[in-house]
């Protein structure tokens, strides 16, 4: 790298690792690095702090410092380092008035060993429950992958993280040795969420944002990226769609392309036997589960977050 990075940091320690090279390599050193010279994850797949989330983020750094060090790699083409785990730590930092901040060089990383990286330590710092279908579909696929290239995966990679930031990462990673066991997930569940990330960008979106259930998604999955972008063009313009008629996408997709008019013609035909009719929660039943302080919009919202949790499990 040109002098440029080298002078944008300043050594703290150096950890010499002795393991197998050829599937770990060195973690070169802790360093302070210049939060001008970091570009975020290309593609980042998950949704950064805001609000008072990052508000309480920032105060806490700007009390303590940043205790736990950022995980970067150099980038030859940009001339600066790439965040892979830490992008809010790195955000808060800078609206706190840092001008740089502790890093972990990583150095000759895969693209798919980053991608690790970036999926792996989200995981660590957050819980998969507190994640968008989108970002479970796309940390789940990235393990998956690397599960299929690597018989015997296992997390050597974030072991040696933990022992440079004293953090409890590596105790986390321990005794996941298969993909399920790993998230608490049913084979279902995780084969599901494998299907959501074949999705195309915009339908993820939907699926977070509640305007498509999972099973619909799931469906949607099996189409050809075309036909994707031909169902997510006529949602956009004000289309709905059902289960049965997900599915008959995803059989008629099977079978032979389908065109934008075919699927446009199936989304506009009316589904009566789909519609369900007014269920009426009695105040007797409310109370088993609600306090009387709790307002309709509060109640509505638990029973979504409750009934979202049973059925995607």
């Amino acid at each position: 790298m040109s002098g440029a990075i080298n002078n944008s940091k300043k050594k703290l320690a150096t950890n010499s690792i002795t393991k197998d090279q050829s599937t770990l390599k060195s973690i070169s050193e802790i360093e302070f690095c210049d939060l001008d010279q970091l570009i975020p994850f290309r593609d980042h797949p998950f949704k950064l702090y805001e609000g008072q989330r990052f508000i309480d983020m920032m105060e806490s750094i700007r009390a303590n410092g940043v205790i736990s060090p950022i995980i970067v790699r150099p980038t030859v083409e940009t001339n600066k380092y790439e965040i892979l785990s830490g992008h809010n730590r790195a955000a808060a930092a800078k609206e706190a008035g840092f001008k740089s901040i502790p890093s972990i060089i990583q150095l000759d990383l895969t693209d798919d060993k980053a991608l690790l990286i970036v999926t792996e330590t989200n995981l660590i710092q957050r819980s998969f429950a507190d994640l968008k279908h989108s970002e479970r579909a796309i940390a789940l696929a990235t393990h998956y992958e690397a599960m299929k290239k690597n018989p015997g995966y296992r997390s050597d990679l974030f072991e040696e993280i933990e022992k440079i930031t004293s953090t409890p990462m590596g105790q986390r990673l321990g005794t996941r040795d298969k993909l399920g066991g790993k998230y608490g997930l049913s084979k279902n569940t995780v084969a599901r969420y494998l299907r959501i990330d074949k999705l195309i960008t915009e339908l993820k979106n939907r699926l977070d944002n509640d305007k498509i259930g999972m099973r619909v998604a799931v469906a949607l999955s099996y189409l050809r990226v075309n036909e994707q972008n031909s169902v997510e063009n006529l949602l956009a313009g004000g289309n709905k769609i059902n289960i049965k008629q997900a599915d008959i996408l995803k059989a008629k997709s099977g079978v032979s392309k389908l065109s934008a008019s075919e699927i446009e013609q199936l989304l506009e035909q009316e589904s009566d036997s789909e519609k369900i009719g007014p269920v009426n929660l009695n105040e007797r039943f409310l109370s088993r589960y609600f306090k009387s302080t709790q307002t309709a919009e509060e109640i509505k919202k638990i029973i979504k977050e409750a009934l979202d949790q049973y059925l995607t499990k």
